[in-house]
This record gives C-alpha cells, sequence and structure tokens, in this order.
C-alpha cells in the first residue's frame, strides 16, 4: 500500500511539473556550461576578489503565455544545509529577451544570500568547486510579492507559475 502511495504521489508531481518548451535557451558571451567563471563574476569579500558584477544573459524562444520572467543563479553546493542564492530577479517584462552585464534589471530583485539586493558573485570556500547555476523561468504570470519576501517564497512562486525554464551551469573554484 505505501509503494501505491509514493507511486501516485510522484506521478501527481511530475505531472503538475512545469512543461519544457521545445527552443527556450538561455545563452551569454561571459559564461559557458560547465566552464569556471572569470574574476568578473566573483564576489568582493568573504575572502574573495573579484569584480562582483552579473554576466550578461540572453534568451530566446519563450513559450507562448510568457508573462514574465524570473532569473536566478543558486550554488546548490554551498555548504549550508540549503544552497546559497546569489542572484533572484523576478517580475522581468515579457518583452526583455536579455540583462546586460552589470546586473540591470527592470524588474524585481531579491536580497541575495550576501545580504545585498541584487547579484552577488561566486565564493566557494577555498579547495572547493561549486557548481552556480543561472536560470531563465519563462512564467505565466507576473508574480504578487514584493522584494521582502525570501528567496524560497520567491523560489516557490517562480517554480509554481513556470512555463519553462533554461539553464546554464558553470563553474568556480579558489
Amino acid at each position: 500500500m505505501t509503494r501505491n502511495v509514493f507511486l501516485a504521489a510522484a506521478m501527481a508531481t511530475t505531472l503538475a511539473a512545469p512543461a519544457m518548451a521545445d527552443g527556450f535557451t538561455l545563452t551569454s558571451p561571459d559564461i559557458a556550461e560547465g566552464r569556471q567563471l572569470s574574476s568578473d563574476f566573483v564576489f568582493q569579500g568573504f575572502g574573495c576578489e573579484g569584480g562582483n558584477v552579473a554576466p550578461t544573459l540572453e534568451w530566446s524562444g519563450a513559450p507562448e503565455g510568457t508573462e514574465s520572467f524570473a532569473v536566478t543563479v543558486y550554488d546548490p553546493d554551498a555548504p549550508t544545509g540549503s544552497g546559497w542564492w546569489h542572484w533572484f530577479a523576478f517580475n522581468i517584462p515579457a518583452d526583455v529577451t536579455s540583462l546586460p552585464g552589470g546586473g540591470d534589471v527592470s524588474g524585481v530583485q531579491l536580497t541575495n544570500d550576501y545580504g545585498a539586493e541584487g547579484f552577488g558573485g561566486a565564493c566557494p570556500p577555498p579547495g572547493e568547486v561549486h557548481r552556480y547555476e543561472f536560470t531563465v523561468h519563462a512564467l505565466g504570470t507576473t508574480l504578487e510579492i514584493d522584494n521582502s519576501v525570501s528567496n524560497a517564497l520567491a523560489g516557490f512562486m517562480v517554480n509554481a507559475n513556470s512555463l519553462a525554464s533554461s539553464t546554464i551551469t558553470a563553474v568556480y573554484n579558489r
């Protein structure tokens, strides 16, 4: 009986997952899948010395019904038990298809896990290689939340309203 309950829950989760739009793609002239981030995208502080600027991000092929976008940068390898949010921006207008380097966003930006609003660069503990997941989400709505919410709540809202997403996972070590 327990196995059937587990399978039913797994199927419900799978069916509720956002559909991936063919052709929705995130690209960047600054970062690449599996490649080391340059010092431009490294935090300035916590023992790290970098430019602390966001890379240029460009996307195309958003699915029909896209009302807004969200952009996140997340480090799942941070030794916190819950990862590390480097950037969370949402309510980016549906006609925007890129963010220039530096992190200029026409939308709402949350406080990152460094405690500052906007982008915070890579800064893993010495000797560790961390992954940095740069993701753009096409949303079927504009989120009715503001910059006072937690990254976790915003993440829930983004995932609940995502039509499609695309990710570039870069790495960094020091």
